[in-house]
């Protein structure tokens, strides 16, 4: 049962519910923390730049109260100028010789009750320290920033007189209401995109997730499905080629499943039928002494034929498993060959054939499995004898050169006509003579030992070839 079938949340939302998440949380950082440190900013930057302002323009009121005639309507005049130029309230105070206390000289805005309180604050600081000093503040419920410059008349170095610079901020707590309106405007319309958009594309993903759950479940049920189209080159479209490689792969090893258990069924059937007919005849009690004599020989072929058969099923399921261990070694080909040839003497015989045995005076050396070698050469020796007439001359040699070491099976037999068959598993041309595992079973070994066995066959000459790395070569790898 799927996931949504029981009510979880399948992967399209997943995935439209992270992007929405991903982007409100991005807005909320913008919103809850990069806005509101706009205030401060833009509140420091209108303080810095009222500082520069006052600065440039105290000189002028410096340069007029070293006049001792100049009249209240000139300064006011004066005063305004100032102000106008710094767009900013200016207030002019001056300081008694005897009390220290400020009174005021002159108002841009002509203010009647006098200067506030913040003001003659900022002013007495500016005129104690005999520097200008700045704050923001608060000024009739408004936020207000102010500078203070004390002015030196006749060359004084303590300041009588100072000027305070008055700007409202009022204009930054709306320009921060709007830039607040328009980022809610904007975050809105992107959570909406987010969602929508990451929804389209969950959408598209889990679909093509869905198209791959459904192949691998049908795959699973052992129904083979068309490769599935590969539409992007992204991490899935490159799970959907990996998900079409292995497919084929499963098809494959199902049919030479199929194919493996059919004609292993019948390679088996053939041999059981033929004892279990000849134990009927042995049942006849007229037989006569030769007669059962020459059954029980044909029956004990058929059972040695079972036997081989069984024990190649075996190495072929090893192989195939993979647990067909291997335990390669500096071996010498010519120790190999001797032994091997030493023990199809019998045979040999049997056959009424003469078995040669090639080797040069130098050792071959090679790096394979001892074991899985001498296995390869009595399937080798084995089908030279069952295959040819008697009395066909077979040879042994051992060689090596080039970085490669081989043992060679040599016959003058009539030579095998389907040179491109013989590998495979149960091809043979002579089903009373053999199972058709022995030459695939060999090209097997010999391919998990990094070499391969290879055929040159013609009327009068056939020649199988083991090749295997040389020792020096695979001892190295």
């Amino acid at each position: 049962m799927s996931r949504t079938r029981l009510g979880l949340p399948s992967l399209t939302h997943k995935l439209a519910g992270l992007f929405f998440a991903i982007t409100a949380a991005m807005l909320a950082v913008v919103f809850f923390f990069i806005v509101p440190q706009l205030t401060p900013r833009l509140e420091n930057q209108r303080l810095d730049d009222l500082e520069r302002v006052a600065a440039a323009s105290s000189r002028p009121l410096e340069s007029v109260l070293n006049l001792s005639t100049i009249s209240t309507r000139r300064l006011d005049g004066l005063v305004r100028s100032v102000a106008d130029g710094a767009n900013a309230k200016l207030t002019l105070l001056g300081q008694g010789t005897r009390n220290r206390e400020l009174y005021p000289l002159s108002d841009s805005r002509a203010a009647n009750s006098g200067p506030p309180r913040s003001v003659r604050r900022l002013a007495s600081q500016a005129l104690r320290t005999n520097r200008a000093a700045a704050r923001i503040t608060r000024v009739a419920g408004q936020r207000t920033a102010q500078v203070a410059v004390p002015l030196h008349t006749n060359g004084i170095k303590q300041a009588d007189w100072v000027a305070v610079y008055s700007r409202s901020l009022g204009e930054v707590a709306d320009t921060v209401s709007i830039i607040r309106r328009r980022v809610l405007i904007a975050s809105g319309l992107a959570l909406l995109v987010a969602l929508f958009g990451g929804y389209a594309v969950a959408r598209a993903v889990s679909r093509r997730v869905k198209r791959l759950e459904n192949a691998a479940d049908k795959v699973a049920a052992g129904q083979f499905v068309e490769p599935l189209p590969i539409d992007s080159r992204d991490e899935l479209g490159q799970l959907t080629r990996s998900f079409n490689e292995m497919q084929e792969q499963l098809q494959k090893v199902e049919r030479a499943r199929r194919e493996f258990i059919a004609t292993a069924s019948h390679e088996l059937r053939t041999p059981i039928f033929s004892l279990g007919g000849f134990v009927e005849l042995l049942q006849d009690e007229d037989l006569t002494a030769e007669e059962r004599q020459e059954f029980l020989a044909t029956m004990a072929e058929q059972v040695g034929r079972l036997q081989k058969l069984a024990v190649d099923l075996l190495d072929l399921s090893r192989i195939d498993a993979g647990s067909l261990e291997l335990h390669s070694e500096d071996v010498d080909l010519g120790d190999i060959a001797r032994r091997v040839v030493e023990e199809f003497a019998p045979a040999v015989t049997q056959h009424r054939s003469e078995l040669a045995l090639s080797l040069s005076d130098r050792a071959v050396h090679a790096w394979c499995d001892r074991e899985r070698v001498a296995q390869v050469l009595r399937i080798l020796l084995d089908n030279a004898i069952r295959h040819t007439p008697a009395g066909t001359p077979i040879s042994v040699s051992a060689v090596g050169g080039n970085g490669s070491a081989a043992l060679r099976v040599s016959d003058s037999g009539p030579g095998i006509a389907d040179r491109d068959q013989v590998f495979e598993r149960f091809y043979t041309a002579d089903a009373a003579r053999g199972s058709g595992l022995g030459l695939a079973i060999a090209q097997e070994l010999a391919e998990r030992m990094r070499g391969h066995v290879t055929l040159r066959s013609r009327p009068g000459e056939t020649v199988f070839t083991l090749s295997l790395p040389s020792a020096r070569n695979g001892g190295g790898a």
